[in-house]
């Protein structure tokens, strides 16, 4: 496995310095799996690169184990040829200093963005490919090519941009082993206050920070939890599962609006205020098991589609539903799914023709609203925004909900008419939207539709 870093800053043989590593020599670090060697295929003041190449011992890996049932898989296997936690060990342990950020001769050139590359190749990218490998490294900042390694599930990575080099370096020694989904050891509680460690100043407002500690800690449950409360503690869910601003709704929701077809209604009427827009591309931000982008994709008039969401979960019932995985699903490029953040702005769908908030912004606290205004109205600007949410007064004619109840556990508010209007018109103000407002379901004369439902508009620019 390859992994390796570029300048084209001048003089670019600072990077030895960056690096602590002397372009002149070759470096070697024995590792209890193997050896690292570390040297400059290129050292000139016009560009300098330094390359890892990491050398691991298969037999070693298993020898002293005993004649365990599997002895044979742990020698028939990538563990010692794709990127790994193998790679971030050896990254850590070759290249320790130069992830503190420290340079003692060049400490203003270490504290400065300068022009970077890395590649890392062959890399494992599970349950996600080229789309996962965007859904990381992009919102960091740095451009990314990815070219398929044959034999399939491996790709090659090219990131470039301007940033510090420590940055870069604790980028890779997180998301490699992200990526792979897997780790050649035992992972305990000293790996929350190394993926803290290296992720202080970036992981906390990462789109994907959820699926980034998951997948870091090895899907257990417990790290998991004590990451994401010291990440952001609002987030933590009390199981230890992930965080996730637009869950699932539990079975009392379905039960109260499923004799109403409340659903199906809340879908044709989204999809058909898309239709008039005359959107050909559409964001679905809080896409959830992805039942609207399966309504649309059936639809010609719909160029491509993006789903975004915070529960990895519900992504992959996403991906199940839209048969992504499967030949007989939509062409490819034309759905692409996306674990992220509402609050955070993500170039990643940026560029949509509309959005669509189908029952989402109840699922978020209301202090978290102005970021999503922010994020959706004020950063990505599509020509048309649909949001859909309860309507509070309709709850006193659902019989079996206690009064004073949210439709479920995870709704964060439900707003009255006058109240959901009264946040639109703001929106509206703020960001240079005009606003009609329409009801889904049947309507009461006194308390209204069960769904109300508004559509914002703005002039497209030339």
């Amino acid at each position: 496995m390859y992994l390796s870093v570029a300048t084209t800053h001048r003089p670019a043989t600072d990077l030895g310095f960056l690096l602590h590593k002397h372009p002149g020599r070759v470096h070697e670090t024995e590792l209890p799996f193997g050896k690292a060697v570390l040297f400059y295929p290129e050292a000139s003041e016009a560009r300098c690169e330094a390359a890892l190449v990491l050398d691991v011992d298969p037999v070693g890996l298993v020898r002293g184990r005993g004649n365990a049932d599997g002895m044979l898989d742990q020698y028939v296997n990538d563990r010692p040829y794709a990127a790994s936690s193998f790679l971030s060990v050896a990254l850590a342990r070759s290249l320790r200093t130069a992830m503190t950020g420290a340079s003692r001769e060049r400490q203003d050139l270490a504290d400065t963005e300068i022009p970077l590359e890395a590649v890392v190749t062959p890399l494992p990218a599970r349950g996600g490919g080229e789309a996962l490998v965007r859904e990381l490294f992009e919102p960091l900042g740095w451009a990314v090519e990815v070219t398929p390694v044959e034999g399939g599930g491996y790709v090659s990575l090219r990131v470039t941009g301007q940033g510090r080099v420590q940055a870069l370096l604790n980028h890779l020694y997180v998301l490699i082993p992200v990526l792979d989904d897997d780790k050649h050891y035992w992972v305990g509680d000293d790996e929350v206050a190394k993926l803290l460690k290296r992720g202080e100043g970036w992981l906390e407002a990462h789109p994907a920070k959820e699926l980034i500690v998951r997948r870091y800690l090895t899907h257990r449950r417990k790290l998991t939890r004590a990451a994401l409360e010291r990440l952001a503690p609002e987030t933590a869910e009390e199981d230890g599962d992930e965080a996730d601003e637009t869950a699932k709704p539990p079975q009392r929701e379905e039960a109260l609006e499923t004799p109403l077809r409340l659903n199906d209604q809340r879908m044709i009427a989204v999809t058909e205020a898309l239709k008039a827009s005359g959107a050909k591309t559409i964001a679905d931000l809080g896409c959830g098991e992805g039942k609207l982008l399966q309504r649309l994709v059936r639809e010609r008039w719909v160029a491509s589609l993006v789903g975004v969401d915070a529960s990895a979960r519900d992504l992959e019932r996403a991906v199940r539903r839209l048969k992504l995985d499967m030949a007989t699903g939509p062409r490819e490029g034309r759905v692409r799914l996306l674990h992220g953040s509402l609050t955070y702005r993500d170039r990643r769908w940026e560029g949509c023709d509309a959005a669509a908030l189908v029952e989402v912004i109840e699922h978020l606290e209301p202090d978290r609203l102005p970021a999503l205004a922010k994020v959706v109205f004020g950063a990505a600007r599509p020509a048309t925004v649909v949001v859909s949410t309860p309507n509070a007064e309709y709850n006193a004619l659902f019989p079996n909900l206690p009064a004073g109840a949210f439709r479920h556990a995870d709704h964060r508010f439900e707003w009255t008419r006058a109240e959901f209007r009264a946040w639109c018109e703001g929106v509206c103000a703020a960001h240079g939207y005009e606003l009609a407002m329409s009801d889904i379901g049947e309507v009461d004369e006194a308390l209204g539709a069960p769904t109300q439902m508004a559509v914002f508009t703005r002039e497209a620019p030339q």
